[in-house]
């Protein structure tokens, strides 16, 4: 028969109720820490990213200046900012005078939209309706607008919403390349805290696992964001020797469907104007070039993802595509760093047993 101790029951709840305090009193304090970073959490993220990405080049930069990192980092954050920036404002000025003479044609009533091809009616489910409209469209603009006004005023509010929305990535990206600079110019720094961070999250496997998430995220930035930019000006080439009206717009529009995997859906209407408005032959060679084009990834990722990852390239390449749909843009980073590193984890759990199991 046991004696309870009421002075040691008393000590223990105490001491319980010391724990609830300082632990809620903890969690407490990191949630509202999390409130006030939340608005700054994507800037920081993608400074992380940018800066891991850029290192390698970053250390030969350095080298190149004597080792002066402030400098080095003053150079790349202004190199990178003119790289983001002045495709923008060209990108914006030819946008505004496409919409301005646009809006002199149709105010002076000189817009005219050439008849359509007689073959347009022979395609397969759109044919008659897109041939119906255009022809009304080259015959009546005005009465083809009147027609087409509720889809129109339908369109306008994502048109504005849409602009607003890639103005503020840009301004993003602008302020996450002026963190990715700070960082990099205090990397020594920043490096000893992730390696802190990692050893105290995974114990003896943090500095593996570390560099598994640095070379993740460079190799997501190659195999997948460099592979977009070399098709875009592979594109973006094709669109300007083929004369396609607005080449600047949609080699823009190729880089973002390249990066979401979906570059094809903007090369099948590129290739359907072309044989509206070109020679055959002419049409043809745009075909074969945009097909060149659209299935160059499969040469150049292979190349260029999981380079230097110690995980199967399918891993990195899965947890992008899923990181993606789960979270947009960020997710290619952080879906594929988070599937990396759980591959790796998930093998060691795998040796830890058969070890176990060999010993017994």
């Amino acid at each position: 028969m046991t004696v309870s101790n009421p002075a040691y029951d008393k000590t223990q709840i105490s001491f319980a109720l010391e724990v609830a305090i300082h632990l809620g009193l903890a969690i407490l304090l990191a949630t509202a820490c999390f409130f006030i970073l939340r608005p700054f959490i994507p800037l920081l993220a993608w400074g992380v990213i940018i800066a891991v990405s850029a290192y390698p080049g970053f250390q030969k930069l350095q080298a190149a200046l004597g080792g002066r990192a402030g400098l080095a980092a003053a150079v790349f954050t202004v190199v990178l900012l003119i790289l983001l920036i002045v495709p923008v404002i060209l990108l914006g000025e030819t946008l505004v005078e496409g919409i301005q003479t646009l809006t002199t044609h149709m105010r002076n009533g000189t817009l005219v939209i050439p008849p359509p091809p007689a073959s347009i009616g022979s395609w397969p489910i759109i044919g008659a309706p897109l041939k119906n409209m255009w022809d009304l469209a080259s015959r009546d603009l005005t009465e083809a607008a009147r027609n087409f006004a509720p889809q129109i005023k339908a369109i306008v509010p994502g048109l504005f919403s849409a602009t607003a929305g890639l103005g503020f990535s840009v301004l993003q990206f602008v302020l996450s390349t002026v963190v990715a600079g700070v960082l990099l110019a205090n990397a020594k720094a920043a490096y000893d805290v992730t390696c802190s961070l990692t050893n105290r999250i995974f114990g003896e496997r943090g500095p593996e696992l570390q560099q598994l998430m640095g070379a993740t995220i460079r190799s997501v930035t190659t195999g997948i964001v460099g592979v977009a930019f070399i098709q875009s000006i592979l594109a973006g080439l094709g669109f300007l020797l083929a004369g396609l009206p607005g080449a600047g717009l949609w080699a823009v529009i190729f880089l973002v469907a390249a990066v979401l995997q979906v570059g094809m859906l903007v090369l099948i209407p590129a290739v359907i104007y072309m044989f509206t408005i070109a020679s055959v032959t002419k049409a043809v060679i745009f075909l074969v070039w945009c097909i060149v084009v659209g299935l160059s990834d499969n040469v150049l990722k292979p190349i260029l993802l999981g380079r230097g990852v110690a995980a199967p390239i399918i891993v990195v390449f899965l947890g992008a595509i899923g990181g993606f749909v789960a979270l947009g843009l960020i997710g290619l980073f952080i879906g594929a760093i988070a599937l990396s590193v759980g591959y790796k984890l998930f093998l060691a759990w795998l040796d830890q047993n058969s070890v176990a199991a060999q010993g017994t």
